[in-house]
């Protein structure tokens, strides 16, 4: 019931093109924005996939601009050759749920823990090596080994610049609540970092106030985006005032825009749930043709430097000793989020209903 309950909610919630709100900003769900994680309905039709000696078949809920180079650095180092399904985290998930024990799939690498753990309670997942587990610390990792965290993102309130100060902004997520927000927020619901951040909300302050918290927002009336990309990008022109965002979709945006973007990331601190710190990761499926090769990219991606490329390259934090992070970024020990076991983020059929009752998506 699990399983089916996540795949309808799925076809029937996140494969939609985003509704509500006052615009539509950016580009719509249909194409995928340069840089940005997939959209619900961004699943692309590619090659048929060819499991099997030899080879490595990944489902990958990160887009092929940002992680693409790193399955091509793996394949030419590896001999290995890497073929890669991209789409929604959630969708694919629930696409590997589907496929049972036909999936082609050897590793499945999400946008975030939500949709891991989703696939680890129904038993899809294989424990990894401790060699693996050891290079990260225990909060990045899930508690029975079976899914493991390749690169951190914190969860911010991104800004204008030129219509905010910082001195200007709440000291929780649960104050854009306030009536004088409206018309000013947006958000990007089918986005998987968003729906992670929604179902800490429910573990770490209930059900109650996690559906109080998105009846208010709603209330305010947010544009609603298709991706973080482009709510950073709607912040910046002035469309909205904030966006609910993780951090390093603003340092994309000033790449393309320049460092002049009136636009800057505001850290929740005091342990509030709008500063959480996610992990992106990946996990072995139990029916891979070729575990092996989904460990061995494992063991890649958590090589200095693969984890040096998400430092540089996607302003992402690196989960393992000795990696520099990005000058821009705060020290990970510096952003207060909340303590949160990102094994228990599991239940996303259930962040999708409540996200669906409330009207978000």
């Amino acid at each position: 019931m699990a399983v089916l309950a996540l795949v309808v909610l799925i076809s029937t919630g996140c494969g939609q093109p985003p509704q509500g709100g006052q615009g539509g900003g950016g580009e719509s769900g249909s194409g995928e924005t340069t840089g940005s994680e997939t959209t619900g309905s961004e699943t692309t039709a590619q090659e048929e996939l060819k499991p099997g000696e030899g080879s490595l078949v990944v489902y990958s809920g990160r887009s092929e601009e940002l992680v693409g180079p790193i399955f091509e650095q793996f394949e030419e180092r590896s001999g290995i050759d890497v073929q890669v399904r991209y789409g929604d985290t959630a969708e694919l998930a629930a696409t590997i749920l589907e496929e049972g024990e036909n999936s082609p799939a050897d590793l499945f690498f999400a946008q975030d823990p939500g949709a891991l753990g989703a696939l680890d309670d129904e038993g899809r997942l294989t424990r990894l090596p401790d060699d693996i587990l050891g290079k990260v610390p225990s909060r990045f990792k899930a508690d029975d080994g079976d899914w493991v965290g390749t690169s951190g993102r914190a969860r911010v309130v991104a800004y204008n610049t030129e219509e905010l100060a910082e001195g200007d902004l709440p000291d929780s997520i649960f104050d854009f609540t306030d009536p004088k927000w409206e018309g000013k927020i947006g958000w990007a619901p089918t986005n998987g970092s968003f729906q992670a951040f929604v179902t800490a909300l429910r573990v770490l302050e209930g059900e109650d106030r996690a559906r109080e918290w998105l009846e208010g927002v709603q209330a305010n009336d947010p544009f609603v985006y298709p991706d973080n990309l482009s709510a950073v990008e709607g912040v910046a022109s002035g469309e909205v005032q904030v966006a609910f965002v993780n951090h390093y979709y603003l340092f994309q945006v000033k790449e393309e825009r320049g460092d002049d973007l009136p636009a800057a990331n505001y850290y929740l601190g005091g342990g509030d749930p709008g500063a959480l710190v996610l992990a992106a990761g990946a996990g072995v499926l139990d029916t891979a043709a070729n575990p092996e090769a989904g460990r061995e990219f494992l063991e890649f991606a958590l090589s200095d430097e693969a984890q040096q490329y998400f430092a540089d390259e996607t302003y992402e934090y690196p989960l393992t000793e000795g990696v520099e992070i990005n000058d821009e970024l705060p020290p990970l020990s510096e952003v207060q989020g909340p303590e949160v076991d990102l094994s228990n983020l599991d239940d996303l059929g259930g962040t999708l209903e409540l996200l669906q009752e409330t009207g978000a998506l």
